[in-house]
């Protein structure tokens, strides 16, 4: 039984290291704060209707299934899809290289990139019991 113990203590030792391995750079309120600015740029862009830069945060995944499912390049299909703003930036959630951040009228999860923070999915709802519901995300 000592073996089994000693096992699952370097078992949490290497799973903190990887977090913090793949936590990238900066501090966790770093972190935060970068997540913090880029959710905040896309909801300006969005507010202004700027597509074009709405596109450039959103992560590249996410863009292919927009241009797929819509048929057409990535700010096109957003003028078509016409999400809905979600307003200011209330909280924000990191865990490594993920994240999320609740705004007063929606729900963003981002991913680090070599880039920088970028969006996965937009346009979310909670839902009871359930994941979220999330009109632009990738594929």
């Amino acid at each position: 039984m000592a073996g089994r113990s000693c096992w699952v203590a370097v078992c949490v030792l290497l799973s903190g290291l990887s977090v913090v391995g793949i936590g990238g750079c900066g501090t966790v309120t770093e972190r935060r704060d970068d997540v913090r600015d880029t959710a905040a740029a896309f909801q300006a862009a969005l507010d202004a209707q700027a597509y074009d830069r709405v596109c450039a945060l959103l992560a590249p995944g996410t863009v292919e299934e927009l241009e797929h499912s819509g048929g057409s390049p990535c700010a096109q299909a957003l003028r078509e899809e016409s999400p809905t703003p979600g307003g200011a930036v209330r909280r924000t959630d990191v865990y490594g290289n993920q994240a999320r951040a609740v705004l007063s009228a929606d729900t963003l999860f981002l991913s680090h990139f070599a880039s920088g923070w970028k969006v996965v999915a937009a346009d979310c709802e909670q839902r009871p019991q359930e994941p979220y519901e999330c009109r632009i995300k990738g594929g």
